[in-house]
């Protein structure tokens, strides 16, 4: 090499060693990334929206006002006291958290194509930051569940300060499945029209609309490997307490807890294993 050239310095890409190969110190590297993609996200979802963020204004309170009217009104469905706005609102918050979530996760990699295959990253980012965008939409619905808190004079106690943990819970479980769907999106691409379908049945099958009470042990832990059971009935318990008859977090919110680090895990190995081939596939 000629005299005063500068010397070029090669870099070696090589894949995370171990079976999760997560790093959280280049995650920590890449903040910056997490957070730009993240407010493209929430920027891109309303920036041609007619109503703007007042959507996620209007859709806890049309969801409420109907399903009042249907399920209350009309179909009689008892909640065991509580007023059924609230009863509602208390659940419907951390599934359309866990649900948006989802939904948005499983498409990320395919929607971020031409990112992937020019420059290097974490692609776990892709996944996370479309999780935490749904953040924007909780928050407003969130303040909502308060407002509506404060009109049927439901007490605010400590018990709410669950909600915190119980909200991280939401996002792992969205995670944990997000990470299946998008690296499998990538190669499948009709799975983004098979998760909206997934998601629909599995809001049946969690006790948002209606209370659902299984009557045998069996049963109880069968509907408990639902991991949002166990955060839609401890939400319930921090905004309602005990008089109501919602249990304290138990073993049911343990159980749920269990299926999505089992969940996360298995989502983590076989996303780092198919990272590889996200840029010649996707």
């Amino acid at each position: 090499m000629a005299e005063g050239s500068k010397a070029q310095q090669i870099v070696t890409l090589k894949p995370s060693k171990g079976w999760l190969g997560l790093d959280l110190a280049e995650l920590w590297r890449y903040r910056e990334l997490i957070y730009f993609l993240t407010w493209r996200d929430i920027k891109v979802r309303y920036k041609q929206a007619v109503l703007g963020i007042a959507w996620a204004v209007l859709q806890p309170l049309v969801t409420a006002l109907v399903t009042t009217f249907i399920f209350e009104r009309g179909l009689k469905v008892q909640t065991g006291g509580p007023p059924y706005p609230i009863f509602m609102l208390a659940a419907w918050l951390p599934w359309h958290l866990f649900s948006n979530a989802l939904t948005r996760s499983s498409t990320s990699l395919v929607q971020n194509a031409n990112l992937i295959t020019k420059v290097y990253f974490p692609r776990i980012i892709i996944p996370l930051s479309s999780i935490l965008s749904a953040m924007v939409d909780f928050g407003i619905s969130l303040l909502i569940l308060l407002g509506a808190m404060v009109f049927y004079k439901v007490p605010l106690t400590l018990n709410f300060l669950w909600i915190l943990p119980l909200t991280l819970v939401a996002m792992l479980a969205a995670l944990a499945v997000g990470l299946w769907f998008s690296a499998l999106n990538v190669q499948y691409r009709d799975v983004q029209h098979m998760v909206p379908f997934i998601a629909q049945i599995w809001f049946y099958l969690t006790p948002v609309l209606y209370p659902i009470n299984p009557t045998s042990p069996l049963g109880t832990t069968l509907y408990n490997l639902n991991p949002m059971v166990g955060v839609v009935n401890v939400f319930r318990w921090a905004i309602f307490g005990e008089s109501y008859g919602y249990q304290p977090p138990s073993s049911g919110l343990l159980i749920s807890l269990g299926v999505v680090l089992a969940l996360l895990v298995g989502g983590l190995v076989y996303f780092r294993r198919m990272e590889k081939t996200f840029a010649d596939v996707v």
